[in-house]
């Protein structure tokens, strides 16, 4: 029995599994330990690495494009316990120091809006900003807003309906926040619908009106009213 993606093991899911197979299965378990770790309680592919009671082969050998990917060597680096080199803005990685909340928005923005296309080829909306809170002066919210004022401004064209504190605008990217096993989607262009988005499911917002809020999710059309807002 091969079970892949074992860093999602927890403990519960783990002893049912032992409990299914019979004595003498070989049992091979592959994961990285230095992804995140199960939903549920335990640290099970971690603490049985660190156990000593298993025979454990490591994959320690960069392959293919990732040689030259300088995010794959730095973490290598750092899974090794040795800081990357900050001073090298190498390819695919690089740091730009900032003192202060303002600046930082200011960086990121033109990052995302000019110096990203132009000089690495990546569209903008193929960028993700990641930041580690979402308040204070460079939080999710304050990033968002200044992000979508620069990348998808408003026009007469473009419908937009105003949620709390946010501006919800045809052509913006939303992401899906909680689960919701009860949504209805129907795919574009033909006869499929099913239930279900989920937290992490990213979309665009195709048409906004007094009524609804369409959002496409790759190829999946799911209607926002204005009650379910608070899951964008």
């Amino acid at each position: 029995v091969i079970i892949d993606e074992m860093s999602m093991v927890d403990i519960f899911l783990m002893h049912a599994l032992l409990s299914a197979i019979t004595p003498g299965t070989r049992l091979i378990l592959v994961g990285d330990v230095n992804q995140l770790p199960s939903v549920g309680p335990g640290n099970v592919l971690r603490d049985m690495i660190d156990s000593g009671q298993f025979h454990v082969v490591r994959l320690t050998r960069i392959f293919r494009q990732a040689a030259q990917s300088a995010i794959v060597r730095n973490a290598h680096m750092v899974n090794s316990g040795e800081l990357p080199d900050l001073r090298r803005n190498d390819n695919d990685f690089f740091c730009l120091r900032r003192r202060d909340p303002q600046s930082a928005v200011e960086t990121i923005v033109d990052l995302c809006r000019r110096r990203l296309p132009e000089r690495m080829g990546i569209p903008a909306d193929q960028i993700q900003v990641l930041s580690p809170t979402r308040r204070r002066g460079t939080g999710t919210a304050v990033l968002n807003q200044a992000l979508q004022a620069a990348l998808n401004p408003p026009a007469e064209q473009k419908g937009e309906r105003r949620f709390g504190d946010w501006i919800f605008r045809a052509g913006d990217r939303v992401m899906q926040v909680k689960n919701n096993y009860d949504i209805l989607w129907r795919e574009e262009g033909g006869t499929a619908s099913g239930m279900g988005m989920f937290n992490g499911d990213i979309g665009v917002i195709r048409t906004v009106d007094k009524e609804v809020v369409l959002v496409d999710f790759d190829g999946k059309l799911v209607e926002y009213t204005p009650d379910m807002l608070g899951e964008l």
